[in-house]
């Protein structure tokens, strides 16, 4: 679990945590609760919506409550009501392949329900591997209640959802599958721990500023979790070390996949302690966040500054990783006039949240990485070379997985057990000799996914082995659940000069999923772009 070596609150700094339900997922948040005594005071509340709403609000006019987890359509209510913060429990994917093999020992006449919006993965898993199932949608209990009853007469007998969803489908007599895992509402509850010792250590600038940080702030990867006997990887351990003994600038670069952050927090944790091994490692996507929110979330804002500013001001990531490390992902898509700030504040130690006029030093080593080509976009006007420069003092390339081939089966073997470990499965006796069995197959895609993708692909694998404990892992099996790996895969294609964006979507049939991870970036940047083309 994600909180296995917690740094203990004092009784007083306690973070007090309220979870919200209705349905069977109270009893999951009870299950859980259990297990986080020990971190945070946490009360159940069962009640929903409006009733929820009204009770919490009149509760925080004399109480004090951290943050608030719910699911789902009363989760979406909550948010938009309340002033302390809502995290929302989702379940995963890994949720859903479960939630339909539950289903489908019941019948092959299967629903899902979700909220809002249809599981867009949902279509292509379902054609992938001929396993069809009707998706609906709702936004009201009244919409819910409509949408199973329209399933039941369709002849659905099993309808996959939340546990409004679950309620109201046996409530017509058909089989409700609830869809979260004990996993995916741990994920919640660190969401939720995390959310409250941001704000004790924004509202606490003495602690922040003496580094007493949580761990929640510190890198969870090592040294240890770059795996690989290769002679690629044994020169990236080597750099790791190397470069961990400096407190000097970083530039990671790699295709997606390849594991830069894990590299970031390596070189973080081999630092001796006055450079910030057991201090903050903070983490932020600059292509994932709207250009307007990235400069609040980077610099920080005081009150007022702009419509929506938090009260009293918000310390923004610089101050948060004081006296600790930086790491700034996709730095490749940070807008040109954020990069003039960032320079300033790298040249000064100094950081001036916006609407403020107030310097506030900050000592933070940056380690920032891309996978575009940095030089390129320097010449290209795209990309400041004096930030460039700065940023780049010691430079690290990691090698894609398609580069090092004898390293795919260790790392698929040990993948495939971690996935079945998670799973509550136990591995085969003989999986190393299954696992050689199928070298072949899997040293000769290209996995343009690189490690994150080897990682997905071992997950799926232990799903169905999970489920069928007699099924050997053979190449002809592995092929049945991963049909990609007949493709032999390629490495990512980046967009040449006169290739337009929108043609690379309209390529893809209007998927912008499928275009981003053509083109290598983010689907928030690729809806940048797309609306710089006009």
């Amino acid at each position: 679990m994600r909180h296995s070596t917690p740094l203990p609150f004092d009784a007083t700094d306690k973070p007090v945590i309220w979870t919200v339900s209705v349905s069977r997922l109270s009893d999951l948040f009870r299950d859980i609760t259990l297990e986080y005594d020990d971190l945070a005071t946490i009360e159940p509340i069962n009640l929903g919506f409006d009733e929820a709403a009204k009770h919490i609000r009149e509760r925080l006019a004399t109480e004090r409550c951290d943050a608030v987890i719910s699911a789902g359509s009363n989760a979406a209510y909550l948010k938009g009501r309340l002033s302390v913060p809502v995290v929302i429990a989702k379940f995963s994917g890994l949720d859903v392949m479960q939630a339909l093999a539950r289903a489908r020992r019941v019948s092959d006449r299967i629903g899902i329900v979700t909220y809002q919006a249809p599981l867009a993965e949902l279509a292509e898993f379902s054609a992938t591997f001929g396993f069809h199932v009707e998706q609906r949608t709702y936004v009201t209990e009244e919409d819910a209640r409509a949408q199973i009853n329209d399933l039941k007469a369709a002849g659905i007998k099993a309808i996959v959802g939340a546990g409004l969803i679950t309620d109201l489908a046996e409530e017509a007599g058909l089989t409700g599958v609830f869809v979260y895992s004990a996993t995916s509402i741990r994920h919640a509850f660190d969401d939720a721990l995390e959310m409250a010792r941001l704000t004790q250590l924004e509202s606490n600038r003495h602690r922040a500023r003496n580094a007493v940080v949580t761990d929640t702030l510190l890198a969870k990867h090592g040294i240890n979790d770059l795996r690989g006997d290769s002679a690629a990887m044994e020169a990236v351990r080597q750099a790791v070390v190397l470069y961990a003994k400096s407190a000097a600038t970083v530039l990671i670069q790699g295709e997606t996949g390849c594991g830069k952050e894990l590299v970031a927090q390596a070189i973080h944790r081999e630092a001796p302690r006055t450079l910030g091994q057991n201090r903050p490692f903070v983490a932020v996507n600059c292509g994932a966040i709207a250009e307007s929110l990235l400069e609040s979330e980077l610099f920080g804002h005081e009150e007022g500054a702009f419509t929506g500013a938090r009260r009293g001001g918000h310390a923004g990531l610089f101050e948060a990783a004081n006296r600790g490390t930086l790491f700034l992902d996709e730095i490749g898509e940070m807008p040109l006039t954020l990069q003039t700030r960032l320079l300033r504040v790298l040249e000064e130690r100094e950081v001036v949240r916006v609407g403020g006029t107030r310097p506030i030093p900050v000592h933070v080593r940056i380690i920032s990485a891309t996978h575009c080509d940095l030089e390129q976009r320097v010449r290209e006007g795209r990309f400041r070379a004096d930030l460039f420069y700065r940023l780049a003092v010691l430079r690290l390339t990691l090698p894609p997985l398609r580069a090092r081939p004898e390293d795919v089966l260790s790392l698929a073997e040990w993948s495939l057990k971690n996935a079945l470990a998670s799973l509550g499965a136990r591995s085969h006796p003989n999986l190393h000799a299954e696992m050689a069995a199928c070298a072949p197959l899997l040293q000769r895609y290209g996995w343009p996914g690189n490690v994150r993708e080897l990682r997905n692909l071992t997950e799926r694998l232990a799903l169905f082995l999970a489920a069928e404990p007699l099924q050997a892992l053979t190449p002809a099996f592995v092929l049945s659940v991963a049909p990609e790996l007949a493709t032999g895969g390629s490495e990512p294609k980046p967009v040449t000069a006169p290739e337009r964006v929108s043609d690379v979507l309209a390529r893809f049939g209007g998927r912008r999923d499928a275009a981003a991870d053509y083109l290598g970036i983010s689907r928030t940047t690729l809806w940048r772009k797309l609306k710089a083309e006009g």
